[in-house]
Formats: C-alpha cells, structure tokens, sequence
C-alpha cells in the first residue's frame, strides 16, 4: 500500500471520527418548554438552546475527537496536494495551503463548541438574576465564533474552486469529473439530499453535514489515486 492510499483511508476514517464528534456535540432536540429559563434568550442562542439536553461528558468528548482528529484530515490534504501534481505549480499551492489553514482554523471552531454548550447549561441553571452574566458571556463567544468562521468559509470556498479549476484542466492525477466534486459542491449535495430523508437521519446527522462532504471527498479522492503510484 502507498502513501496516497494510506493518507487517503486516513482521511476517511478522520472525516468519519470528526462526523461523530459534530453529532455529540450538536444532535441534541430540546422541547423549549421545559426549559422556560432560556426562552427569554432564543434569538441571542440561534438554536444553541438544544445544547442543554446533552450531557457535559457528551459535549467534552464530542469536541475532543474533533480536535485530535484534524491530523487526520490534514493527510487527506496532503494526497489531494500531491494528486493535483501537473497544475499550475503557484495554484496547485495556494490550493493546499488553503484547504490546511482552514482545517486548522476549524479545529479551533470545532472545539469551542463545548464551552458554548457549557454557558448554555449554566443559562438554564443560574438563577434569573444571574441570567445577563451568562447571556453576555455567550454574545462575546458568538463573536469569537463569527471571526473564526468567517476566514474558515472563505478559505473553503477559494480552495474548493481551485481544486475545481485545477482537476478539470486534465492535466493533474485526478479525472476531469473530479472537478465537480469538492467540499462545497458536496455539503450544498448533502444539504438539499438529507431534506428526503426520514426525520430520525436528520436528528442522527444534525451538525456533521461538512464533515460528511468530507468523508465523500476524500472517498473520491482516494478512490481515483487509488492506483497511482
């Protein structure tokens, strides 16, 4: 086995783990009338409020796999820098680079969700007077979050057009119709196929839509340098 097939199932098996640690963090479903605490505060949550249903354990574990399993994705990074052998050397660059900042970048966003699910349990515990310390703790941590994110999105989407360009030219490792398939092409994919699937997949999956793009990218991937040596 070569090291593209290696980093390849590497990638799959991280993208699998890291899907995983969106679900504990995120699948949770909460009847907000039982929670009367946090009505007041619905639009600054922005459906954070269902993290108050998950356990802190849950949450721990759900943002800690994430984090240690970045290398992994990392790798699968790394085969798609070196299938896109043969592109404009500068573009072939910049492509990788982007795609490994971003991953970076997302292991931070990733983990912070837990203390967010945290500020959202110690809302709904605290008394009411006590409420506005919390809420202004969770409006700084949207903030954070807002800066992160942004950067992450944008960097998603310039190296996910560049593999596109790059791979059609027909000229690197990858098959032209590699072109169509990148992580964005693939999370708008899953958003618009999961709308016809069964309530209780969408409940199963809720929060790991991009990394199950990535789990399909770098099947492709994998799948196409299989025999590249």
């Amino acid at each position: 086995m070569n090291t593209l097939q290696i980093t390849g199932i590497l990638a799959i098996l991280g993208s699998v783990i890291y899907a995983i640690g969106d679900v504990l963090l995120l699948a949770g479903r909460i009847n907000i009338d039982e929670y009367p605490k946090l009505k007041p505060f619905l639009k600054l949550l922005s459906d954070a409020e269902k993290m108050a249903v998950l356990s802190s354990q849950r949450m721990m574990w759900g943002a800690l796999i994430g984090v240690f399993t970045t290398p992994l994705i990392l790798a699968g990074f790394w085969q798609v820098y070196q299938g896109l052998e043969g592109a404009n050397e500068t573009l072939r660059f910049i492509t990788g680079i982007l795609f490994a900042v971003a991953t970076i970048i997302g292991t931070f966003v990733h983990g912070t969700f837990f203390y967010m699910g945290e500020y959202v349990k110690a809302l709904n515990d605290v008394n009411e007077k006590s409420q506005q310390v919390i809420a202004d703790m969770i409006a700084r941590h949207r903030k954070v979050l807002i800066i992160t994110y942004a950067p992450l999105l944008i960097l998603i989407i310039i190296a996910s057009i560049l593999f596109s360009i790059l791979a059609g030219t027909g000229t690197t490792h990858f098959p032209t119709w590699m072109a169509a398939v990148n992580p964005v092409t693939l999370t708008i994919a899953w958003m618009l196929l999961k709308k016809i699937f069964p309530q209780f997949v969408r409940d199963a999956t809720e929060g790991a839509g991009f990394n199950i793009a990535y789990f399909v990218f770098f099947v492709c991937t994998t799948f196409t340098l299989w025999s590249f040596q």
